[in-house]
């Protein structure tokens, strides 16, 4: 397979500069490692637990962004350098840490991994729509 081909059948699929190509892939991706964060914080949580190192589900379930963060600054560096860019992730991470917040604090009641990762699930999807379309609409806007 030739370079360009290799490129076309990753996953999320990517342009020519690196920016990832629909919403679909963008929050496949982002939730995959959403995903992934709950469970390793899960496993670390059960293995501290069983060694007597503390009760069960008390980390911190935001920790679980981790990996759809890392997505989404790969993303944002692969936009050039301008307004678009810019406005976008600061509305987006607005938005997506409001939201996040905001569902943290209706479960409340909850263990802190649960409700942690709960917020984290509506952080990634707010971001990612958010960051996705106001991307794209503001860089056709500015040119």
């Amino acid at each position: 397979m030739t370079e360009p081909q290799q490129q076309r059948a990753a996953f999320p699929r990517r342009d020519a500069q690196g920016r990832i190509l629909t919403l679909g892939d963008l929050l496949g991706v982002s939730l995959a490692g959403l995903v992934i964060g709950v469970l390793a914080l899960v496993l670390f949580e059960w293995a501290f637990a069983s060694m007597g190192a503390g009760g069960f589900g008390r980390t911190n379930g935001w920790l679980a962004v981790i990996l759809p963060l890392w997505l989404f600054w790969d993303d944002f560096r692969a936009w050039e350098f301008g307004a678009a860019r810019v406005i976008a992730v600061l509305v987006a991470a607005a938005v997506g840490v409001f939201a996040g917040l905001l569902a943290a604090g209706l479960a409340a009641g909850l263990p802190p991994l649960v409700s942690g990762a709960l917020a984290a699930a509506v952080f990634t999807l707010a971001y990612a729509v958010i960051w996705f379309h106001g991307v794209h609409w503001l860089a056709r806007r500015t040119g």
